[in-house]
């Protein structure tokens, strides 16, 4: 019997893995039906098969996914001894998503993140959009979870309207708020698969949420993660801050040129970095548009607002 993984990812879309199993054992006759998979040929053969197996289904277990290199090194020499580690290639990867998809930190900046988590357990993630501040962070999140690291993940943007006004649109207050969520809810659909994602939010093992219901509470064993965060005031995210718990991972993400905010001096993500920098257990990573990983043209777009931005504010310096 096949235990600790499904028959269908360990043989893969068409059977594409098990048809690699077998070629990799050309003594044996390999026999599978749904769970139950049987082996023949020589007693030795036989013995040494169950062993790779064993350790390519700890791999699955312990990494979450099987790929067609797995499968190769799974049969290699050694490679039970070593206890199933990640190749070589996987060991940049920070989650396996849907269909065996390796998310990888892509850019300096992302992989800075990805190492600051490690040694901190608050972090500020600032820079332009596209720069996979994030993603970079939910991917993280969702590592945390599969490893049993946490016990929830809580996700929260405060609802400030982008140029339109909540009470205009359809509606009740959730599908007035689930649009500002819905990058969060996309991001995790890279990494869950839907019907898990779906049981998960219904048990509160995933939670989305506007920040004003984080108030009162206190987040014990969860990672946490404040989007949009240039959009709250110096309350809100001291507010937001001083709900960590006991085993709590919170990471704090914004752009502050993207100031929603009726006055952009309201603004308490610059302050709060200041306020908080220099203490144990707190870093900043500051993304730039180096680290953009959209269309190109996106940074080119964010090039053009720079410069507006400095002419705009030199014309105001003139003026004065």
């Amino acid at each position: 019997m096949i235990e600790g993984v499904s028959a269908r990812d360990l043989y893969g879309a068409n059977g594409v893995y098990l048809e690699q199993i077998a070629a990799l054992n050309p003594r044996l006759k390999i026999i599978a039906r749904g769970d139950s998979m049987k082996a023949l040929g020589a007693e030795e053969d036989v013995e040494r098969f169950e062993h790779k197996m064993k350790a390519l289904i700890a791999y699955y277990a312990k990494y979450g996914h099987i790929s067609p290199e797995v499968v190769s090194q799974s049969f290699a020499s050694g490679f039970e001894e070593r206890g199933a580690e990640a190749p070589a290639s996987d060991k940049d990867v920070i989650v396996y998503g849907n269909n065996g998809v390796a998310i990888r930190a892509r850019t300096v900046n992302q992989q800075r993140l990805v190492d600051q988590y490690t040694r901190n357990d608050l972090i500020f993630a600032v820079g332009p959009a596209g720069s996979g501040k994030t993603y970079t962070a939910i991917a993280l999140a969702v590592r945390a979870l599969k490893e049993k690291e946490v016990r929830r993940i809580i996700l929260t943007r405060p609802a400030v309207e982008a140029g339109e006004k909540l009470g205009f649109l359809p509606g009740d207050m959730k599908e007035k708020l689930d649009p500002y969520l819905q990058p969060l809810y996309d991001a995790l659909n890279d990494m869950i698969p839907a019907a898990r994602l779906q049981k998960y939010i219904e048990e509160g093992t995933v939670q989305i949420a506007p920040l004003a219901y984080m108030r009162g509470r206190t987040l014990d064993n969860a990672f946490v993660i404040l989007d949009e965060a240039q959009n709250t005031t110096l309350s809100q995210i001291k507010m937001f801050l001083t709900r960590m718990g006991r085993n709590a991972k919170f990471i704090v993400t914004g752009d502050v040129t993207q100031i929603d905010l009726p006055r952009r001096s309201d603004s308490g993500l610059t302050r709060a970095m200041t306020t908080l920098s220099g203490i144990e257990g707190i870093a900043a990573v500051e993304f730039d548009k180096r680290d953009i990983v959209r269309h190109p043209l996106v940074k080119h777009i964010v090039d053009a607002f720079e410069r507006r931005d400095r002419l705009e504010e030199s014309l105001k310096q003139d003026k004065q």
